[in-house]
């Protein structure tokens, strides 16, 4: 049966360009030796002269080369080579022989190796180039940041990709699946269903090299955000009536139905979908994310009542939609950010002109069919995807497209747009060309998986709705733009709208929970991330829920509240008087100077809240719509303790002293990256959130730590180095463990230590 190989340990990598290295017999010894994922760019410094729109740090060109050996029994064999990721441009050689290449940077793609592996040694060479950092509008990364893959199987065998299991229909408990498949010269195969346990459920046979058939399945236990059930579909190609290939499939039971008067259901059941958009970062790791990291921050996420992730704006890591499967989390897939025409990419700061344009539109021409294939043909047997996105705001006004119906046009991010900039000129490409695109690519996606509808996140509606764009489309995404939602539901009573890109403003949300025909939301964002900034020394977006630590900031309690029913009560705090809306200066360190004003937000889903300040009531606040589960209070500081009840809830805020001590936690989900929040502590055991120090980390064993973050928006300290002060009494390293046990030792300058053994 297949085997498939992780090739992720011990590459070669050069970063710089060679002559040579894509020949087998090249002289790497000298080379560096790294594991992947790898993310070449946080290993830089910041530096002002990179983009702003991608964080300040560097891209480049660079190769990759890895050694590895195979069996005489390789021989006969069918051999895939896959890689998850490379930012971007990528080329690669096997044994000096060159495979080909891939441009977009986000795409998962398999090359057939087999007439050129041998047995012993085999090398495959790998170029990256990523030479204009002013390519987008986050953060990318560099490099091969993404899982290698090896998989050997019999010459005869199933396509890559070529099985696709759905679902469907459900009666009387029982639930129709339905298996298409594609082999290489096979005469049938045979489809074993087993439940979470690993038991026999059902099977069929099928003959012919490819086709499509239908099996039952009794009691079928089905797939939803609050009970991810999963199965196993066992996939058995035939040759001659002997099995030659197998390949396991995860696969969930469930029927997702889009209404556009009665929303969305699930299985039957009307649900609104309460999501968060999430670029594929996470701080001092780059791109090179384990799905540990993930793990964490979408259980997180569930917590806070989110049901639903929006993959902005490109294809995920396989990882995160396992993750999603099993966790239970509804997903929109999304494959582009740009189209023919490049965007405006800020690299001086957000709205800082001029702008510059480089992009995937250089490549779009020649490549989006292959990309938009290998998204749906690798995710479309996942549960969790219910919506494919075939692009983002690609209707930006003006930004290149253009129309004669609106002379002079602002989007939501222009606020210093040069006034050309702002008018229509027909010169510019015509706004009438995403018609033709959009369904382009809508039937390249209904042509490899027509069960789920295909949309685009509109920013521009009022145009969309006018040149075709909108009526292409399955369903229509609307950014930031609910206030349309009535008007356009009655123009096209027919048509499926909801927020595919809205604010954290609690009346977006009520827009979603007061009308049944809105679906649901996606919070622009689950989590902070590198790029899009608003200008040096800031390093990050802060639009996040939880910050690049993925701990909870305000506007996760506030969410929390919007989304959920268990009664809580969270304390915030922000120095002097401030606007009672506003949520985005509040924090959790009660401290200031003695009289100054301080203003304390509740966060709460209880009708009403009661502040203390070292015993005293401040006096008892009922809850609206307008406050947003929100209510505060303004008086001059005190120290002390701050206690809020809400109900049978309470919540406590000390005001911190100075630190005392290193604590270390490990966090819940790991694998062979170990997640290891540091915290200063006061000699109360609290927090010494105003007491931040510089922590610097050695480690003792074999393993290397991959990055430490603390979330802090213009802390500029190199990722590659092994210290880093904590930001609000608080850091996360992140460890590879290579060996049983290792000891972590942590020290300040001023005489704090702790150490831990993993």
């Amino acid at each position: 049966m297949g085997t498939v190989l992780n090739l992720n340990s011990d590459w070669k990598f050069f970063l710089g360009n060679t002559s040579g290295a894509d020949y087998m017999g090249y002289d790497d010894s000298a080379w560096r030796i790294v594991n992947l994922p790898h993310d070449w760019s946080v290993e830089h410094i910041f530096d002002k002269a990179n983009a702003s729109g991608t964080g300040y740090l560097p891209g480049g060109t660079a190769w990759y080369r890895k050694h590895f050996e195979l069996s005489k029994k390789i021989c006969g064999k069918r051999v895939r080579l896959t890689f998850g990721g490379i930012y971007k441009h990528s080329k690669v050689w096997i044994n000096s022989n060159y495979l080909g290449g891939w441009a977009y940077g986000y795409s998962s793609f398999t090359f057939d190796i087999s007439e050129f592996i041998r047995e012993g040694e085999n090398v495959i060479s790998v170029s990256v180039e990523h030479n204009e950092v002013a390519d987008s509008r986050w953060f990318t990364g560099s490099g091969i940041y993404r899982d290698v893959t090896l998989e050997i199987c019999d010459m005869c065998c199933f396509e890559k990709d070529g099985v696709f299991v759905s679902t469907a229909g459900i009666s009387n408990g029982n639930a129709l699946v339905d298996i298409e498949y594609k082999t290489i010269d096979c005469d049938g195969a045979k489809f074993v269903v087993e439940n979470k346990n690993g038991k026999y459920v059902a099977e069929c046979i099928a003959s012919g090299e490819c086709g499509k058939h239908q099996v039952e399945v009794p009691d079928a236990d089905l797939w939803s955000p609050d009970n991810p059930l999963m199965y196993n579909l066992r996939c058995l190609s035939l040759k001659n009536n002997e099995i030659s290939d197998e390949v396991c499939i995860p696969f969930g039971i469930r029927i997702a139905e889009f209404d556009a008067d009665r929303g969305f259901f699930l299985n039957g059941v009307n649900m609104k979908l309460k999501g968060v958009c999430v670029h594929h970062d996470a701080g001092a790791l780059g791109a090179a994310v384990p799905a540990c990291v993930w793990e964490r921050r979408l259980k997180k996420f569930k917590a806070a009542g989110c049901n639903a992730l929006r993959t902005a704006h490109n294809p995920p890591s396989a990882d995160l939609l396992d993750l999603c499967d099993r966790i239970g989390l509804l997903v929109m897939d999304e494959a582009f950010d740009e189209w023919e025409g490049a965007k405006n990419k800020w690299w001086q700061g957000h709205n800082v002109y001029p702008p510059k344009r480089f992009g995937y539109a250089e490549d779009f021409p020649m490549w989006h069919k292959a990309d938009l294939e290998a998204m749906v043909f690798r995710d479309r047997n996942h549960p969790s995807v219910i919506l494919w996105s075939i692009g983002n705001e690609i209707d930006y006004p003006n930004d290149p497209y253009v129309t004669p119906l609106f002379d002079e046009v602002l989007g939501n991010n222009d606020a210093n747009k040069p006034a050309q900039e702002r008018r229509y000129d027909d010169k510019k490409p015509d706004a009438r060309r995403l018609t033709t695109v959009a369904k382009r690519l809508v039937d390249i996606v209904h042509a490899v998986d027509n069960t789920r509808p295909v949309l685009s996140a509109l920013s521009f509606p009022e145009l969309s709705t006018k040149t075709g764009f909108f009526d292409v489309l399955d369903v229509a995404g609307y950014n930031y733009r609910e206030h349309f939602y009535e008007q356009d539901h009655k123009l096209f009573p027919e048509k499926v709208i909801f927020g595919s890109e809205n604010s954290h403003s609690p009346n977006a949300w009520y827009a979603v929970r007061d009308n049944d025909y809105i679906c649901g939301q996606f919070l622009w964002t689950g989590v902070d991330f590198l790029g899009e900034c608003r200008g040096w020394p800031i390093r990050i977006s802060q639009a996040g829920m939880l910050d690049l630590c993925g701990n909870e900031k305000p506007l996760y309690y506030q969410r929390k509240a919007l989304w959920t029913d268990e009664p809580f009560v969270k304390i915030a705090v922000s120095r002097g008087a401030k606007d009672k809306t506003s949520v985005w200066s509040d924090n959790f360190v009660y401290s200031a100077n003695e009289g100054e004003t301080v203003s304390v937000s509740c966060y709460t889903n209880v009708g009403k809240a009661e502040l203390f300040i070292n015993g005293k009531s401040l006096g008892e606040k009922n809850l609206t719509d307008k406050d947003g589960c929100r209510v505060t209070w303004e008086f001059p500081y005190e120290a002390g303790i701050l206690t809020a009840r809400a109900g049978d809830t309470a919540d406590t805020l000390c005001t911190p002293e100075k630190a005392e001590k290193i604590s270390f936690f490990v966090c819940e989900g790991q694998g062979d990256c170990v997640q290891l929040e540091a915290e200063l502590h006061d000699g109360n055991g609290n927090i010494a959130s105003a007491d931040d120090k510089v922590i610097y980390y050695q480690l003792i064993g074999d393993s290397e730590i991959l990055g430490i973050e603390n979330g802090k928006p213009d802390d500029l300290t190199c990722y590659a180095e092994n210290y880093r002060s904590t930001f609000n009494g608080k850091a996360i390293v992140y460890i590879r463990k290579n060996a049983e046990k290792i000891r972590l030792y942590a020290f300040t300058k001023d005489g704090l230590h702790a150490e831990i053994e993993l």
